[in-house]
């Protein structure tokens, strides 16, 4: 297959480009903006095979986009590129805005055009999958589950643009009879990571002997999915999903924030006993606004359908995580260094860190003093 991977620089778009060249043997074009969040260190492993190429050209851009269309030939877009970090939507929306709603009706403009231009046999082989997440579906109690059927609700100004862009996705299935097929995932993890996120910034504050941060009481919930596992995932929607349909993939590995982190804390303290323990350092900082209590998908239509089954349980794919983080200071030094030191994000305008709204007590009095770095 020839295949157009949108945002294929980033953490997951990186998985997938590797995935497809490196062990299915497709012809990719990875077309990346290269905003602060991409790494093309991230495709090194597969940066010199033939059937790689890369465009950097951003998704707004219509004429770049049907260039791309125009030169590569796709049997299929895995559209993935999107600004993503909830923090960063707080206090800069626009880009959420411009990228993840303007973005995606253009990109799918750009691939409605092409397919109109297919023989009937290639139009019918076509394929757009648009990549989303569970954070459209809104905050869980303590019971249930996201399904395909769960009504829209989100909460941050980074799922209400990804709920845009899935609503825009389907109607140009709907509407036109583009060949859209829709995934929505949970909390990716893994190797390349962008560490403003939470497990890699967790492993790399502790290596570094910084505070780890833990917002509120630490007891807001994700289901937490190997990055790998999805990526494989992704192909097989690509390839055998219905048009139409959505799919959700999650790992069922539900884990509190604070387990997650006493987690990266134990592997720490094995791994790299010279900072141990690594738990002194966990500090409790006031509570992301807007924050969803709990996230947990139900997978069963992925899992009967179409086969898939996720390959790493939670346990198995941190302590892969964090070996590889502590094995690969060349990719994430630089970030660290030049990109982004680890400081708190999505702070509302005189909003005040120190304002913890549910009881949790501080560990440490080194984490304590360098909170304030963070807040």
């Amino acid at each position: 297959m020839r295949i157009i991977v949108t945002g294929g620089a980033g953490f997951i778009g990186s998985a997938v480009c590797r995935l497809l060249v490196g062990e299915l043997a497709a012809d990719v074009l990875n077309i990346d903006k290269l905003t602060y969040a991409a790494n093309l260190a991230s495709l090194d492993p597969i940066a010199d095979r033939s059937g790689y190429s890369f465009l950097q050209a951003d998704i707004c851009d219509r004429e770049a986009m049907d260039r791309a269309f125009g030169e590569f030939k796709p049997d299929a877009v895995i559209h993935l590129a999107a600004e993503s970090h909830v923090d960063r939507s707080i206090t800069g929306s626009g880009a959420f805005i411009e990228t993840n709603i303007v973005g995606t009706y253009t990109l799918l403009e750009a691939a409605r055009a092409y397919w109109s231009s297919l023989s009937k046999d290639a139009a019918e082989t076509f394929r757009f999958l648009h990549v989303s997440t569970d954070e459209v579906y809104g905050s869980l109690g303590a019971e249930g589950l996201f399904r395909e059927d769960t009504p829209y609700d989100p909460s941050s100004p980074y799922s209400s643009s990804k709920a845009a862009s899935d609503h825009l996705a389907i109607a140009w299935y709907r509407t036109y009879g583009l060949p859209v097929v829709i995934s929505n995932c949970s909390n990716n993890y893994g190797p390349y990571q962008f560490p403003e996120k939470l497990i890699p910034l967790m492993i790399l504050n502790a290596h570094d002997g910084k505070p780890l941060p833990v917002y509120g009481n630490g007891q807001n919930v994700r289901d937490w999915l190997y990055v790998e596992d999805h990526a494989r995932a992704l192909h097989l929607i690509l390839t055998r999903g219905r048009l139409g349909a959505k799919y959700n993939v999650g790992g069922r590995n539900e884990q509190s924030n604070m387990s997650v982190v006493e987690r990266i804390c134990a592997l720490m303290d094995s791994y790299d006993p010279m900072g141990a323990p690594h738990d002194r350092l966990v500090t409790f900082v006031a509570d992301r606004p807007g924050h969803d209590l709990r996230y947990a998908i139900d997978a069963t239509l992925l899992e009967t359908e179409l086969g898939w089954r996720a390959q790493e349980n939670f346990a198995s794919g941190m302590e892969k995580t964090v070996r590889w983080y502590l094995d690969n200071p060349d990719w994430w030094r630089p970030l660290r260094d030049g990109v982004y030191e680890g400081e708190r994000l999505g702070l509302l305008a005189g909003g005040s860190a120190d304002a913890t709204p549910s009881p949790a007590p501080k560990r440490g009095h080194e984490a304590a003093t360098e909170a304030a770095k963070l807040t």
